[in-house]
């Protein structure tokens, strides 16, 4: 009995060669569903996450006056760490501001004082800090003006720009989240299923006349069944496995594209569970699928 049952796995494995170009298509169709089910998650699960853990975060932009000691600066930024509410500090120097801006449009320092040569001398960018505080949120307002009032007075700053956006979206989002991740979740792996699984059933429309076959000259329905359940269960296996391996590659190329100021906001990969979950559930439609089509015959 079990080498049967090998063997009909082994059988379920080759007939994924049969119809290739049906098998193909629905290979494609598959693996888009589901990387466009990751892509939302990832999108879904960033927002959460970011936001999520902004627990009263206000952000603010210092910038000095051009040709201010750098000596000064610097002490000033060792004393922010000291200051109440104190969360994380970013600085940058006039050059590391340049190098930091030539990245921003595509371009290095390099090649940035190569088409603009009076760049070599001397960068024309203020020194800058990005220094983020936990406010007071009994008095938020007071606080914010409290607080750029302080940091605007130091000597040699030329303007403090307040970015409290983070803190907004984070409050807003917090109210809400409970309502959106997991119905969403939930409602995305029930169209995903019936997609992925619709889409199978399809493919077996050109194996319509063998399953007859084997039905008219007696053949068991779990010896019809089993390799068509295989074969459905690993186009849903290859499908969500390619889906995330194309999902890894996007993400490299834009996790940190919206971090800058004031977002500062970086994009995260699924975590392991909807992973597991984006593999699992097609393979498990694929199967289940296949078995309902191979029913109704």
């Amino acid at each position: 009995m079990i080498r049967i049952l090998a063997r009909l796995v082994a059988q379920g494995i080759r007939d994924l060669s049969l119809n290739p170009w049906a098998q193909a298509a629905t290979f494609a169709a598959v693996t888009l569903v589901v990387f466009l089910s990751a892509l939302f998650l990832m999108i879904l699960t960033s927002l959460d996450a970011q936001l999520g853990m902004v627990r009263g975060e206000a952000v603010f932009q210092v910038y000095w006056k051009p040709g201010t000691d750098m000596g000064q600066i610097e002490e000033q930024w060792q004393s922010y760490p000291l200051m109440p509410g104190f969360q994380y500090l970013n600085t940058y120097t006039p050059e590391e501001a340049l190098a930091e801006l030539g990245a921003r449009l595509g371009r290095g320092k390099g090649n940035l004082e190569k088409h603009f040569p009076f760049l070599a001398e001397k960068s024309p960018l203020p020194a800058t800090a990005v220094v983020a505080f936990t406010p007071d949120k009994q008095d938020l307002e007071r606080w914010l003006k409290d607080t750029a009032r302080l940091l605007e007075t130091q000597p040699g700053v030329d303007r403090v720009v307040e970015t409290p956006l983070r803190d907004e979206l984070g409050r807003a989002w917090r109210k809400v989240s409970r309502y959106v991740i997991w119905p969403s979740v939930a409602f995305l792996a029930l169209v995903l299923g019936l997609i992925v699984g619709n889409t199978v059933r399809l493919s077996l429309i050109a194996r319509t006349h063998e399953i007859e076959i084997l039905q008219m000259i007696g053949a068991f329905r779990w010896y019809i069944r089993l390799p068509l359940i295989v074969s459905g269960a690993l186009q849903g296996l290859g499908g969500g496995l390619s889906a995330l391996g194309l999902l890894w590659l996007l993400h490299g190329g834009i996790r940190d594209i919206l971090n800058f100021p004031p977002l500062l906001l970086h994009i995260f990969f699924p975590p392991w569970p909807m992973l597991l979950a984006l593999v699992l559930v097609p393979m498990f439609t694929g199967g289940v699928a296949s078995w309902i089509a191979v029913r109704r015959q």
